[in-house]
């Protein structure tokens, strides 16, 4: 049975899709059925009519993640339409679920038009306690995010941008830390201009470093090109720019392209000891195999699971939402995105426990084969989730009353037993 097979037949038995339902209430007798409904419920949609923060108190609200796309730009496959995208938004659905244990639910809409897919949140929005913008097409992802950012009082965040950012700062800082390098001396290069690459850039910059080019399908995104949007703007190099004087002496090569979008003759320009992320899924721009045997000195990570250092967007968005819903953060903003990469890369310096090694079949040790957390480590919802929720309460985004970090780290240490 090929690959394809096994995926179709997972998906179709023992029941179709990988999501349902949970009653999290004793419903087994006629006095269950008044306190759930009519008339027992009516109390409740009146407390809620007085005071509307309630509807944290009586309802799954804070709970439930709204999984939201349009299907225009799906995982590597495209522009493939809404109800196409479907199961990738069930499979979002479950890791919320299996990582953080946030409910979430997907809804795919039919609409490309940015003001009518914004309506179309904004109105189901009371529904949910964050929404998770997934598989949008640059660059109406950005300005999608942008208006239901300011419009709502929940946290969104497009996933497709800060989730990739935020774990491959990390996996950058760690690399850093590996080759004695200093984060804001970096020369990074990122081959790609999309919507990763884009908040990758920013993400970097925010942290201090200062020499980040970027490339697109027709070069080097700099001062003397009349094609780009205002996004790429953000990033100009100076005028004329090639890929040789980019990829020469760089520190960092990240891709965020298309297999073949750079090659073993970029990477062999780069500075001793390199750091570089190909991180196109499922087929990588460069193999690791191909990357190490141009560049043996390199740290190497993908996007994949069957290779060392996996660049993966679960190690972020479950414990971001869940750290940010917990104090119900208005949005989810850089300094939380900031204490989420910090989280991780301070993790992966830390002893790894033996579960982790037996699971993985190795030992685990900081250093160039292991620069980033495992995807499997249960410590990820108590650190990552505990410091976006620490910096929510800082950066004063957080609508809680009271914030006691000790108390919510043993409360995510038992979420997930």
């Amino acid at each position: 049975m090929t690959n394809n097979e096994k995926a179709l037949l997972y998906h179709e038995n023992p029941r179709p899709g990988k999501i349902g339902t949970q009653i999290t209430k004793s419903f087994v007798s006629q006095s269950d059925l008044a306190l759930a409904y009519t008339p027992g419920v009516a109390a409740v949609c009146l407390a809620i009519e007085k005071n509307p923060d309630d509807v944290y108190r009586y309802t799954a609200k804070g709970n439930l993640v709204g999984v939201i796309s349009n299907g225009t730009a799906v995982l590597g496959l495209g522009n493939i339409g809404a109800l196409a995208s479907k199961p990738v938004m069930e499979g979002k659905a479950v890791l919320f679920k299996k990582f953080s244990d946030l409910d979430a639910y997907d809804i795919e809409v039919d609409e490309t038009d940015i003001d009518r897919f914004c309506d179309a949140v904004a109105a189901i929005s009371p529904t949910f306690g964050g929404i998770n913008l997934e598989d949008i097409k640059a660059p109406e992802c950005f300005e999608i995010e942008r208006r239901l950012v300011e419009r709502l009082n929940i946290p969104v965040m497009h996933d497709d941008q800060h989730g990739t950012a935020v774990i491959s700062l990390a996996a950058v800082m760690n690399g850093a830390i590996v080759t004695h390098r200093v984060l804001e001396d970096l020369k990074i290069v990122i081959v790609g201009a999309g919507s990763a690459a884009i908040s990758c850039a920013r993400l970097y910059r925010c942290m201090g470093v200062k020499n980040i080019f970027i490339t697109d399908s027709k070069g080097v995104i700099h001062a003397g090109r009349e094609d780009l949007n205002d996004y790429k703007r953000e990033f100009l190099a100076p005028k004329g720019m090639s890929f040789d004087d980019v990829f020469r002496d760089a520190d960092v090569a990240v891709g965020l392209s298309k297999p073949g979008s750079f090659g073993v003759e970029d990477i062999a320009k780069m500075a001793p000891n390199p750091i570089i992320l190909t991180l196109a899924n499922p087929t990588p721009e460069l193999f690791p195999e191909e990357t190490r045997a141009a560049r043996p000195d390199a740290i190497i990570a993908t996007g994949r699971s069957d290779f060392p250092n996996q660049v993966n967007n679960v190690l972020g968005f479950p414990f971001i939402f869940r750290g940010a819903m917990d104090v119900r953060a208005k949005m989810i903003n850089m300094e939380m995105k900031v204490a989420a990469s910090k989280a991780l890369a301070q993790l992966a310096r830390a002893p790894v426990p033996e579960y982790l090694n037996e699971l993985y079949g190795t030992t685990l040790v900081f250093g160039k084969e292991y620069i980033i957390p495992k995807p499997f480590d249960k410590r990820l919802i108590v650190e990552v989730s505990a410091a976006v929720a620490e910096a929510a309460v800082k950066s004063g985004v957080a609508q809680v009353e009271a914030f006691d970090l000790e108390g919510y780290k043993r409360e995510l240490a038992h979420r997930l037993n």
